[in-house]
C-alpha cells in the first residue's frame, strides 16, 4: 500500500489550519478585545496599502495616458500585494483567509455554526474598525486630494456600478469576488503546506496572488469596505449600493476561499474517509 504521505501531501496544511482555528476560537471567546485589535490592524494595513495603490496609479496617469497608465496599474497592484505579507507576519486577522480556516474546521467537525459565525463576524467587525480609523485620518488630511482622489472616486464608481446593472452586474461582481479569495487562499495554502520554508518565497507567493486580484479587478469584501468608508466620510457615497456590493462580495469571497480552497482541500486530504472506504471494500483484510 502506498505511503499515506504521498497520497495526502496536504495533511500539514490541514493540521496547520486546524491549529490556527483553535487559536482564533480561543481569542474570539476569552480574548475578544485582542482579537478585534488584531483584526483592526489588518483593516489598517489594507487601507494604507490601498491608498498607496491609487497614489501610484495617479502618479503614472499624470505623466501619461494609455500604456503608461496601464504600467501604473501593474506597479500599484504589485505594491498592494505587500498588504497580505504585512498581515501575515504581523499576525493580524483577515476575514477572507479566516473563511478558509473555519470551513476546514467545519469539515472536520472542529467548529460549529455558532463559533464559525463568531470568529468571522468579530473578524469583519475588527477589519471594518481598522478601516474606519484610516477613513477618519484621511478625512482630516490631503492624502486623497487631486489626482489620487480622482482615482479613488473612479474605483468606487466602478464598484457601485455592478449593483446598478442588475442581475448581470451582480453576477459579474460575484464571480470577481470568488476569484479574489481563491487567489488569496491558494497563496495561504502554499504558505501553510510545509513545503515552502523560506520567508522570501512565502512573500513572493503572497505578493503574486494579491497582484493578480488587484490588477484584474477582482472584488475583496474587506478592501471594498475600507474604500467605501474612506469615500463615505468624504461625502457622496451611495450607502445602499455600497452595502449591496459588500454583501455580494462576502458571498463570493466565501465561495472562493471557504469552498474552493477550504472544503476542497479538506476533502482531498481526508485520509480517514479513504480508510473507511478501503475497509468497506476489503473487510476481510482488517
Amino acid at each position: 500500500m502506498a505511503d499515506p504521505s504521498t497520497l495526502f501531501p496536504g495533511k500539514v496544511f490541514i493540521s496547520t489550519a486546524l491549529e490556527a482555528l483553535d487559536t482564533k476560537t480561543q481569542m474570539s471567546g476569552a480574548l475578544i478585545r485582542v482579537y478585534l485589535m488584531r483584526a483592526a490592524m489588518a483593516g489598517i494595513i489594507i487601507g494604507t496599502m490601498y491608498l498607496t495603490n491609487y497614489a501610484i496609479i495617479a502618479g503614472f496617469a499624470e505623466v501619461g495616458n494609455g500604456d503608461l497608465a496601464r504600467v501604473g496599474a501593474m506597479v500599484g497592484a504589485a505594491v498592494f500585494g505587500a498588504a497580505l505579507v504585512l498581515i501575515y507576519y504581523s499576525k493580524s486577522e483577515l476575514l477572507t483567509s479566516n473563511m478558509m480556516i473555519v470551513s476546514i474546521g467545519a469539515y472536520y467537525h472542529r467548529t460549529g455554526l455558532g463559533n464559525s459565525l463568531r470568529v468571522l463576524g468579530l473578524c469583519y467587525l475588527g477589519n471594518a474598525l481598522g478601516g474606519l480609523l484610516i477613513a477618519v485620518l484621511v478625512r482630516f488630511s490631503t492624502l486623497i486630494d487631486g489626482a489620487v482622489g480622482e482615482q479613488v472616486d473612479l474605483a468606487v464608481e466602478h464598484k457601485l456600478a455592478y449593483i446598478g446593472e442588475g442581475v448581470t452586474g451582480w453576477g459579474d461582481l460575484l464571480v470577481r469576488a470568488i476569484f479574489c479569495n481563491f487567489m488569496i487562499n491558494i497563496a495561504m495554502l502554499v504558505v501553510y503546506n510545509g513545503f515552502v520554508k523560506e520567508d522570501l518565497a512565502k512573500c513572493l507567493v503572497m505578493v503574486a496572488s494579491v497582484f493578480v486580484f488587484a490588477f484584474l479587478g477582482f472584488e475583496h469584501s474587506v478592501a471594498n469596505t475600507v474604500l467605501f468608508l474612506i469615500v463615505g466620510l468624504q461625502g457622496g457615497l451611495d450607502v445602499a449600493a455600497a452595502t449591496g456590493n459588500v454583501a455580494i462580495a462576502l458571498v463570493g469571497n466565501f465561495i472562493g476561499g471557504g469552498v474552493l480552497i477550504g472544503i476542497y482541500y479538506a476533502y482531498a486530504n481526508d485520509d480517514t474517509r479513504a480508510e473507511r472506504r478501503r475497509r468497506r471494500r476489503h473487510p476481510a483484510r482488517d
